[in-house]
C-alpha cells in the first residue's frame, strides 16, 4: 500500500476472517529476547500465533551480526484493547473538543486500533524493536509506544526527520521482517503483523486466517 491506511479505515473491517484456530504460544519458551515491562498476573502480553513466533525466528537468523529482536508486546485480550482505545479517544476528545466522533476514531486508530479489528486482539500482531548483543536497544528514532503528538510524527516508520543511523535501524527491521511475510503498521515503526485483517488488505490476501482470539493464554 502506497497510502496510509489507518486501521479505522472501513477496508479493514471489510476483510472476512476464515479462523484457522492456530493456538497462541509462549515467546519465553524460543531464544527470542522478551522485554518484561508490561509483564502482569496474566502473563498475556508474551503470547502470539504460532505462525507468527515461528516467523520471528527466521527473521532473526537474517539480522546482521550482534543484531537481535526484543519482542515487548504480543497478545492482548480484547477487553484491555477496547480499555487502551477508549482511554486514548478520550485525551483526543479532551485535546481537540470540535473533533466529530469519526475524526477521534480515525485519529484514535493512528496509535491504538479499534478493538472489533486489533490485530493484538488476535495474537498476530507484535511490537518489537533491535537490540546490540548485550541486550541493549538501539536507536530506532522514537521510544517504543511514543505517539503521534509525543513524536511530532517521528513513530510514522517512513517519518523523514530522524536520523540517519535511526533510519538505519529501522530499514533493518523493516527488511527482515518483510522478508518472512510480515506487513509493519506505518504509524508505528515497532508494530508488525501477519495473518490478520490489516495483514490481508496490506497483502492482497482473500481473508486474514487469525481472528480476535478468546483463548487463555494458560491453555
Amino acid at each position: 500500500m502506497s497510502e496510509i491506511i489507518l486501521m479505522s479505515d472501513p477496508r479493514v473491517a471489510a476483510v472476512p476472517v476464515h479462523e484457522c484456530g492456530e493456538r497462541l504460544v509462549d515467546v519465553r519458551r524460543g531464544p527470542l529476547l522478551v522485554d518484561l515491562r508490561k509483564q502482569d498476573d496474566s502473563d498475556a502480553f508474551f503470547y502470539l500465533r504460532e505462525g507468527v513466533l515461528e516467523r520471528l525466528l527466521q527473521a532473526q537468523t537474517h539480522l546482521p551480526a550482534g543484531l537481535g529482536l526484543l519482542v515487548v508486546e504480543g497478545y492482548r485480550p480484547p477487553a484491555l484493547q477496547r480499555r487502551y482505545f477508549e482511554k486514548y479517544a478520550a485525551r483526543l476528545r479532551a485535546e481537540q473538543p470540535g473533533w466529530t466522533d469519526e475524526q477521534i476514531r480515525s485519529a484514535a486508530s493512528r496509535f491504538v486500533s479499534p478493538p472489533e479489528i486489533a490485530p493484538h486482539s488476535a495474537g498476530a500482531a507484535v511490537d518489537l524493536t533491535l537490540v546490540d548483543a548485550d541486550g541493549r536497544e538501539l536507536d530506532l528514532g522514537t521510544p517504543m509506544n511514543a505517539t503521534p503528538e509525543e513524536s511530532a510524527g517521528a513513530c510514522y516508520t517512513d517519518d523523514a526527520g530522524i536520523g540517519a543511523q535511526a533510519r538505519a535501524h529501522r530499514e533493518i527491521l523493516g527488511r527482515v521482517l518483510t522478508a518472512v511475510g510480515l506487513v509493519n503498521y506505518p504509524t508505528e515503526w515497532w508494530h508488525w503483523s501477519f495473518g490478520d485483517r490489516y495483514w490481508a488488505l496490506a497483502t492482497g490476501a482473500a481473508s486474514a486466517c487469525y481472528g480476535p482470539s478468546l483463548q487463555s493464554v494458560h491453555e
